[in-house]
């Protein structure tokens, strides 16, 4: 089981060889807008697995081509002095006993009401960014920046528990803000070098380094909604480096360090070698949403679903071992209201259950639909008013549904 902030999600057992970008077991975790849900009782995060997994992973080193490890020590060391007073200690008090406040794996929590995680200054004016989990419950919150011992009040700004996002603001002094530069996320390539600073366990001004191991992973919220092309990293990440920056070679930020993979069986939520880090310029979009506003908003679709392949197809009958197998479509969302059909009866393949009788969807935008993940990441692309064409197979007839997207609910709950 995981525990993500008092929620708990079952978790199939794996390999070493299954964080995979598309997943290839047919029951996959699906999305209402790039919601993750359990489909056949399992939570699948895309090709990172979450919680306590019986993955086996090798710790890796960054290396750079015809550089000797002390000029790799000098890098990290410029990082450091560049960029670690930029980053915040935030201690968030007055969380209530019972609050979906987190702190395994996601932060560190002291006693029943206070939560410490970590942030990076984003202007002069004092704006912070760091988890929503970090802050979420809390009546006080403080920061501290750099080595300084000053202690500064911060308030929110707005919060985002959909993709674990926030901004506070600082207050203090502007000779007190150094801000740290957002990177381009795109740029960012398996095998590069990053930097890591927060405060683990409440040691704050810690830098870890290692290598980004992969790209385009999908981890969920504390609200089940998928949070799409996340950063897989082998820096050390430990409970109080939730809200830190995960820094590129050139001291750019390119992730927002946030969730962690534990071993099976392990008594602690420490660092095994699989952090994951939001990806600079997804928080680059809600950020913007809400220093403006307050809150963000996001595209939504409005169905679950699991991945089809062979196994699926011959057992259903479907005619395609591709593309997705609608299992729901909450009545008033976008998707049922352009027409999409749920499933309707239960049958178990193999010990799975699995709702039949779906719409099977093949395609999105005229693009063939490979997997579940597919089509989380065409919506998570998506604006909110946007028009998204998916074509669908129903008893045997194929036909063309334009879904107008909406805006997503603040929650996973299908309506009735």
């Amino acid at each position: 089981m995981v525990n993500e902030g008092g929620l708990y999600f079952p978790v199939m057992n794996q390999t070493s060889d299954a964080p995979k970008r598309s997943l290839r077991s047919v029951f996959l975790a699906a999305l209402t807008g790039g919601l993750v849900v359990a489909v056949a009782g399992m939570i699948a995060i895309a090709a990172g697995w979450i919680g306590k997994t019986e993955t086996t992973v090798q710790s890796l080193t960054a290396t750079t081509t015809n550089a000797s490890s002390k000029n790799d020590q000098n890098l990290v060391n410029q990082i450091y002095n560049r960029d670690s007073d930029g980053v915040g200690f935030i201690t968030a008090s007055g969380i209530s006993t019972g609050s979906t406040n987190p702190f395994d794996p996601f932060g560190q929590q002291q006693g029943t009401s206070t939560a410490t995680g970590s942030g990076f200054l984003i202007d002069t004016d004092g704006h912070m960014v760091t988890n929503n989990h970090v802050i979420e419950g809390a009546k006080k919150i403080t920061v501290t920046l750099g080595d300084s011992d000053a202690v500064y009040d911060a308030s929110v700004v707005g919060t985002d528990p959909s993709t674990d996002l926030a901004v506070i603001k600082v207050d203090a002094p502007e000779s007190e803000m150094k801000p740290l530069a957002l990177g381009d996320s795109t740029d960012v390539k398996v095998g590069d070098p990053v930097v890591a600073i927060g405060n683990p366990f409440g040691l704050d001004r810690t830098v870890t380094t290692g290598i980004v191991s992969a790209l385009q992973r999908e981890i969920s919220s504390l609200t089940n909604y998928a949070i799409s092309n996340v950063i897989q990293t082998d820096a050390a990440i430990n409970p109080g480096n939730s809200g830190g920056p995960l820094i590129d070679a050139n001291g750019n930020v390119i992730g927002v360090n946030s969730q962690i993979a534990t071993g099976s069986g392990s008594s602690t939520s420490g660092n095994v070698g699989i952090g994951f880090a939001i990806p600079s310029n997804t928080v680059k979009d809600v950020v913007g949403q809400l220093i403006e506003d307050g809150k963000a908003e996001h595209a939504y679709l409005g169905i679950s679903g699991a991945t089809i392949n062979e196994q699926l197809a011959n057992a259903l009958n479907l005619g395609t071992d591709t593309g997705v197998l609608v299992q729901e479509a909450p009545k008033d969302g976008p998707a049922a209201q352009a027409g999409i059909k749920a499933g309707d009866t239960a049958v178990t393949i193999q010990g799975q259950r699995v709702m039949a009788g779906g719409d099977v969807i093949t395609k999105v935008n005229g693009t063939d639909l490979g997997s579940m993940e597919d089509l989380i990441d065409a919506v998570n692309g998506a604006k909110v008013g946007d028009e998204m064409e998916l074509e669908v197979q129903r008893d045997g007839q194929t036909s063309t549904v334009t879904v107008k997207l909406g805006t997503r609910p603040d929650d996973t709950q299908p309506s009735k």
